[in-house]
């Protein structure tokens, strides 16, 4: 059985175990979260450990990226079966049903691509995991998820505040169309959400919502940069209708809702409290599918991007980040305006 399959296998174990789960411990995410990350690295040899250990404040931290490339870290490739599985399970603390299907998915696609390239860069096996700060003691600490197309950045600040931005999830190819996962679509939703969205628009709106100029070559906030407001762009909210606000409110919950209930519900209350009416959606390219197209929707506290562009519209990319809050910024900086910080010492073995 290659990994790639036996990932699905563990994909549909957790994912059951999550929905019997969810409701009975939503009150204590960051208590399950720290549980599952120190199961994991008490089950890892000291060279796993001493890979997979930061300090907090290492620069690795906030240096995500999502294209194939070395990282540091452990690697799925490195972990025996029972490691795997854990490593899993600390994903699902953080993920609802379909955030932990869809990353399922695009790193099946990996074997996906490889089989289309026969490169030997396509390998499911080359996502790495990472900790940064020590889960075991008090203090903040955080974690990520990382490799081709997925970088899934948490952070948790005093046991209870839990932030999970930025968010990339990207899937290459957008749509399988050939072989046995032909009609894959791992980020359906956010594409034709958008596209039924710019459908319902009226002329007079659309002059508004689709912007001219060349179609963004990728995501413009993506690593590298730092979590900013781009000049505001689009159409606003106040000026859609009641349906047309509803399919914006399901498209920016495409991206919310692939973390846990209790995490998505925080995150819409931050936006609603910063006013629904003042988010912007903006479009740019054809509206057709197939077409290169790019959209993003932007609030006063957060950005969501969307860009498919590459191997004929059949490449996506997209990212969520939060203006304030990216890497528990805002939450970081109330803890230590309450709480004497030492320099953190190094963790793992030296």
């Amino acid at each position: 059985m290659t990994f790639v399959y036996r990932i699905f296998i563990v994909c549909v174990i957790l994912a059951i175990g999550s929905c019997a789960s969810t409701n009975a411990f939503s009150h204590d995410l960051a208590t399950e979260m720290k549980s599952a990350a120190i199961t994991f690295m008490n089950s890892l040899d000291s060279g796993q450990l001493e890979s997979l250990q930061f300090e907090f404040d290492d620069k690795l931290r906030k240096d995500w990226q999502f294209v194939p490339m070395k990282r540091k870290g452990v690697g799925f490739d490195q972990l025996n079966h029972a490691q795997r599985y854990l490593a899993m399970s600390l994903l699902q603390t953080t993920l609802s049903h379909r955030g932990f299907d869809t990353s399922m998915k695009i790193m099946a696609l990996e074997q996906v691509l490889f089989d289309m390239e026969q490169n030997q860069k396509r390998d499911a096996g080359k996502y790495h995991l990472f900790v940064f700060g020590q889960p075991s003691q008090d203090g903040p600490w955080g974690w990520r998820i990382e490799g081709h197309h997925l970088s899934i950045n948490i952070t948790v600040v005093d046991d209870q505040n839990v932030v999970v931005t930025p968010a990339f999830f990207g899937a290459n190819p957008a749509e399988v169309r050939s072989g046995k996962l032909k009609g894959l679509r791992p980020l359906a939703q956010e594409e034709d959400i958008a596209r039924a969205l710019v459908k319902q628009l009226s002329v007079e709106q659309k002059q508004l919502a689709i912007m001219p100029g060349k179609v963004p070559r990728d995501v413009i906030l993506g690593p590298s940069r730092n979590a900013q407001p781009l000049e505001p762009a689009g159409i606003a909210a106040a000026k859609l209708s009641d349906a047309q606000r509803k399919l914006l409110g399901q498209l920016i919950d495409s991206y919310l809702n692939k973390f846990r209930p209790e995490l998505a519900k925080s995150d819409w209350q931050q936006i609603n409290d910063a006013g629904f009416g003042g988010i912007h959606f903006a479009w740019i390219g054809k509206i057709a599918p197939g077409e290169p197209h790019y959209y993003r929707v932007q609030g006063p506290t957060f950005i969501l991007e969307y860009d498919n562009t590459q191997n004929g519209a059949n490449h996506v990319h997209t990212v969520w980040r939060d203006f304030k809050n990216d890497f528990g910024e805002d939450r970081l900086k109330q803890h230590y305006d309450r709480v004497p910080h030492d320099t953190p010492a190094r963790v793992g073995n030296e």
